[in-house]
């Protein structure tokens, strides 16, 4: 059986090489005679077929050699034709660089969207002694497709006198919301979509403006249900954006701008979380609030309210909220590595360390905040409502601006301020 396949393969290499390769120079007369903007790539693999069944050629490897850079050097001379021939001017390649980079950061992120659900499931499936997804794919690892396959093809459920512009406009506004927070974000040096100098102020906003979509859906579904759910959502949100915005406002005065990736480099030497610690606490419990995670997940309480402002969605519109908080937890995760774990920076800065990229150090900061949210949901009891906002108001709120103060003092008293 083994001689058989050999000889198969043999033949298939005799074959190709008879059609592409019979002598270098044909090869170099099939690249010219192809230069079209169609045929470049196949020209292209032409080159790899060749470089693969270099041994079925008599010639010396100078000649060899020689014949490569040729071919190559046409390929590249009539790539470069093709784009001139397109007439691109300065803008429309700046508009093509800024597509590829929103690309390059929502299509991984909803990737990742898909595995921290099954991360999810599995940790928590470990945490309860059990075994979670394990039938899709390896070890279940594909039973975020199946899901999204199952939601896709379902049909969406209207609500009878509803609003059904406003009801079908929510999901979609919490989806995009969730996406475009992502601009600012510096996975790296360099690498990010929009370096501002507002940064900061651009989350705000943005967070800000997830409220709207809660409370559009609670309202016009015309169900009371999801109208009080989508009342205590907003009610917490807006409660805990206000102790979130003075913990970070300690980072912007310790970093003296509002840009991420300038709050990162100001770490280069020391992590926020060291003098900031009390704020660095109170920034993970209050992301779980912002995100209404367990155990703040109160609008969405199963027992109490349905599943919140979300109970009249189906199908693809309740997709996209669940991909909205899953790309929000993802995003608070990052933002908690970038104003107190130092962003890309290793952990040390000593040989072994600092030869990985800082993508490495950055998602490995950011899979820590994931694995937080996940041990919380599985561990901890759901709050009370008054618990909730007498949390948020009379504990946070006090304590954020306290240490606002005392970090302003300090920097003043020892004229410690950043220029």
């Amino acid at each position: 059986m083994e001689k058989k396949f050999k000889n198969i393969k043999k033949l298939i290499s005799s074959v190709l090489c008879y059609l592409f390769l019979k002598t270098p120079n044909n090869l170099l007369n099939t690249v010219k005679s192809n230069y079209t903007p169609f045929l470049i790539i196949g020209n292209f693999f032409l080159l790899i077929i060749w470089t693969i069944f270099l041994k079925r050629n008599q010639h010396e490897p100078n000649e060899l050699i020689k014949i490569s850079l040729e071919c190559v050097n046409y390929f590249v001379i009539q790539t470069n034709h093709v784009f001139d021939n397109f007439h691109l001017n300065e803008n429309t390649v700046n508009v093509i660089i800024i597509v590829l980079k929103i690309l390059g950061v929502v299509v991984p992120l909803l990737i990742a969207v898909a595995f921290f659900t099954v991360a999810e499931r599995k940790i928590m499936g470990i945490i309860q002694r059990r075994k979670g997804p394990n039938v899709i794919g390896y070890l279940g690892v594909l039973q975020a497709l199946a899901d999204g396959l199952k939601l896709f093809v379902k049909d969406t459920t209207l609500p009878s006198n509803s609003n059904i512009v406003i009801f079908l406009l929510a999901p979609v506004l919490c989806f995009v919301l969730s996406l475009i927070g992502w601009a600012v974000i510096p996975f790296s040096y360099g690498a990010v979509v929009a370096d501002i100098n507002l940064g900061i102020i651009y989350l705000f906003a943005v967070s800000s403006l997830n409220v709207y979509s809660i409370l559009l859906a609670g309202w016009s579904s015309n169900s009371k249900y999801a109208y009080l759910g989508a009342l205590r959502s907003t009610a917490q949100m807006i409660s805990y954006e206000l102790s979130l915005g003075f913990v970070i406002l300690n980072v912007v005065v310790c970093a003296g701008s509002f840009n991420l990736t300038e709050i990162v480099l100001m770490q280069q030497k020391v992590w926020f979380v060291i003098p900031l610690f009390p704020m660095f606490l109170v920034f993970c419990i209050v992301m779980l609030a912002e995100t209404n995670r367990h155990p703040f997940d109160l609008p969405e309480a199963e027992a109490e309210l349905v599943s919140g402002y979300n109970v009249e969605y189906s199908a693809m519109t309740f997709a996209l909220f669940f991909l909205g908080e899953y790309a929000n937890m993802l995003l608070m995760s990052s933002l908690c590595a970038i104003l107190f774990l130092g962003g890309w920076f290793p952990v040390i800065d000593i040989f072994p360390l600092n030869l990985m990229p800082g993508f490495f150090w950055f998602s490995l900061k950011v899979v820590i905040g994931v694995v937080y949210f996940i041990v919380t949901r599985a561990t901890l009891p759901r709050y009370r409502y008054d618990q909730l906002m007498q949390l948020g108001w009379k504990c946070f709120l006090p304590l954020s601006i306290s240490y606002f103060l005392f970090t302003v003092g300090v920097l003043i008293s020892f004229n410690w301020l950043p220029n």
